[in-house]
C-alpha cells in the first residue's frame, strides 16, 4: 500500500492498520479516557446497555434498539460517504485510508455466534465496560468469556472456514 510518498509494510492479517504517525503518550492518553467515559455516560442514559432493552429487541417487543442501531448505521454510511468523497483528512491532516472489504462466508457464522451471545448475557462488546461502570459486575463473566473467544479465534482463525 502507497500512501504519501511512503511504502508501508501491513500485515496480512491486519484488516484495517493504523496508519498514523503520530502516536500518543502520557497525558496526551487522557482524551480517550474523557471521550470514552462521555460515551459511556450515553450509552446509559439511552438505555443502550439495559439487558431488558437488548432482550426486548431479541424478542422483537420494542423498536428502541432498532432505532438506535439503525441511527448508527445511517451516520456511518453518511461519514463514510463525506470522508471519500470530500477527501477529508485525519485531525492531524493524514490521509485517511479505507480498504475495500471482502465477503467471506465466515462472517456468516461468526454473525450468528456474536448475535446468539449478544441474545444470552444482554451485552455486545460496545457497552461491556459501561455496564461494569454502572455496577454490575456479573458482565465481568462476560467481558472474561469474550476476550477468552477473541484469544481462540485468533489462535484458529487460520483453520476455521474463509
Amino acid at each position: 500500500m502507497k500512501i504519501a510518498e511512503k511504502t508501508i509494510v501491513q500485515d496480512p492479517h491486519c484488516v484495517a492498520p493504523n496508519l498514523s504517525e503520530n502516536h500518543d503518550k502520557g497525558l496526551e492518553l487522557l482524551k480517550y479516557l474523557i471521550l470514552g467515559t462521555i460515551f459511556g455516560i450515553v450509552f446509559v442514559k439511552a438505555e443502550i446497555i439495559s439487558w431488558f432493552r437488548i432482550q426486548e429487541m431479541f424478542r422483537l417487543q420494542s423498536f428502541h434498539m432498532y432505532g438506535v442501531i439503525g441511527s448508527a448505521i445511517v451516520t456511518g454510511i453518511i461519514s463514510i460517504q463525506l470522508i471519500k468523497r470530500l477527501n477529508i483528512k485525519s485531525i492531524n491532516g493524514e490521509q485517511i485510508v479505507i480498504p475495500d472489504k471482502v465477503f467471506k462466508k465466515g462472517q456468516i457464522y461468526g454473525g450468528f455466534i456474536f448475535g446468539l451471545g449478544w441474545a444470552l448475557t444482554g451485552a455486545c462488546p460496545g457497552p461491556l465496560f459501561a455496564q461494569i461502570g454502572s455496577g454490575y459486575t456479573v458482565v465481568l463473566v462476560t467481558l472474561i468469556s469474550a476476550l477468552a473467544g477473541t484469544w481462540t479465534y485468533g489462535k484458529f482463525s487460520d483453520k476455521l472456514p474463509n
